[in-house]
């Protein structure tokens, strides 16, 4: 195929209605279709995974709205780089005309202050900003910026697209569609490709280059194997697939679901995830997830961590093996993360409540003469180290926070709660 830019570039299309997947976003009655049909974009990011097809729809947009087009790609682009665009666009603009559009790929990868530098121009529409990013915006971009953006999020392309799409090469393409080209399976080219546009048109063409001389080009499950020669494991740890499968893993422990839980570790461990990471999240699941059902279980992740320092790979696999079929059989309660979140949102609604006198330090005479500590029982003079007094402020004094669940361990906490402050705990 001498000659020819590669696949990938050569089916990119050109016009909306040859865009393929998103159809949530650019098909019939879709928002981003309502507003390019009345001419007009807002700034926005787009974020998905690789290949789902960000910056081609980025282009379509500039093009179908007749819209200068100034792409930064924030791992070569500095600072500097972004102030000369801007400046560019501006010069660009006459009186009332649409603003530039910059289009900025990899936004994550911008620091603070390359995000800082386009907030002017977003904000006073010198720009039209679309940011093409694979992470959470949430977390990767700041907040003054992202407020100023609309996100929409881009899908891994379905079956049905990825049909479509190899239809399209063997009927549209200059080289293949000129070839006799036979899909006799498509399992292993949609499996290898993951959803990703760009690595199943590099996977078809690496097959079909090796048959290009060939009446006739057969592709097979085996032929897509042989030349790719491994499964690489679909798991970017860097990348947003980190955070769908971490999420998978955290809520199948939760779920009760040892297998599931077991079946996430493992695609993190052959992706090469950090086990410093995993054990992480499996000392805050032991806390928010399985908490006071079984409070051995902090105990057991956090032994993880330390665990896994100390042996390395391979065997921290076992480990955290272990850890995890632990918490996804443990009952499970999340009455302790409920309790902090019920009390700060207490505290925004109720503010900085003074402490009640009985309850504060009194180091000094002025603080004993102004009553500090007066009337405060000490616990353990009282029989079972217990004694009934109000320890929140007189304006929430009477607030539920903690509320202990049905398992076997909270209930036995509900019953001795129940018998020291009787009618505060049924």
């Amino acid at each position: 195929m001498n000659g020819y830019p590669p696949l990938a570039e050569r089916m990119r299309p050109k016009k909306l209605d040859d865009y393929i997947g998103q159809k949530h976003l650019v098909g019939e009655g879709a928002v981003l279709r309502k507003m390019l049909d009345q001419n007009v974009i807002s700034s926005i990011i787009l974020w998905g995974p690789p290949g789902v097809g960000k910056t081609t729809l980025a282009k379509i947009i500039a093009q179908k709205l007749e819209r200068p087009f100034y792409v930064l790609s924030a791992v070569t682009s500095g600072v500097k780089d972004v102030r000369e665009a801007i400046e560019k666009a501006r010069k660009a603009r006459f009186f009332s005309s649409p603003s530039p559009i910059l289009f900025i790929d990899e936004i994550h990868r911008f620091s603070k202050s390359q995000q800082d530098s386009l907030l002017g121009a977003v904000e006073e529409g010198v720009v039209t900003l679309i940011g093409a990013t694979t992470e959470n915006p949430s977390f990767e971009v700041i907040s003054p910026l992202l407020s100023r953006c609309q996100v929409y999020v881009l899908k891994s392309l379905e079956k049905e697209d990825l049909i479509e799409l190899v239809n399209k090469v063997l009927s549209k393409d200059p080289v293949l569609s000129q070839k006799t080209v036979k899909i006799e399976e498509n399992t292993a080219l949609f499996k290898y490709s993951g959803g990703d546009a760009r690595k199943l048109l590099n996977i078809l063409e690496l097959v079909s280059n090796s048959e290009i001389d060939k009446e006739e080009i057969v592709i097979n499950d085996d032929k897509v194997v042989s030349h790719l020669q491994q499964n690489p494991a679909q798991y970017d740890k860097n990348g947003e697939m980190h955070y769908d499968i971490i999420s998978a893993f955290i809520k199948s422990i939760r779920g009760s679901d040892p297998d599931a839980a077991v079946y996430w570790l493992a695609r993190m461990v052959e992706g090469g995830e950090d086990p410093k990471f995993i054990a992480r999240r499996l000392i805050i699941s032991a806390s928010e997830d399985v908490g006071m059902a079984n409070p051995n279980a902090l105990l057991l992740a956090t032994n993880c961590f330390e665990a896994i320092n100390m042996v390395g790979w391979p065997e921290a696999r076992i480990i955290l093996s272990q850890v995890t079929v632990y918490l996804a059989t443990s009952p499970k309660s999340n009455s302790a993360y409920m309790a902090i979140n019920d009390a700060q949102a207490l505290v925004k609604q109720t503010g900085n409540l003074p402490v009640p006198l009985h309850l504060r330090n009194a180091p000094t005479k002025l603080m004993k003469d102004l009553e500090y500590g007066k009337n405060y029982k000490y616990s353990h003079d009282y029989p079972g180290n217990f004694v009934a007094q109000d320890f929140l402020p007189d304006e929430v004094k009477n607030k539920r926070l903690y509320i202990p669940q049905g398992n076997q361990a909270e209930s036995k906490i509900n019953e001795r709660l129940n018998s020291l402050w009787q009618d505060r705990y049924k």
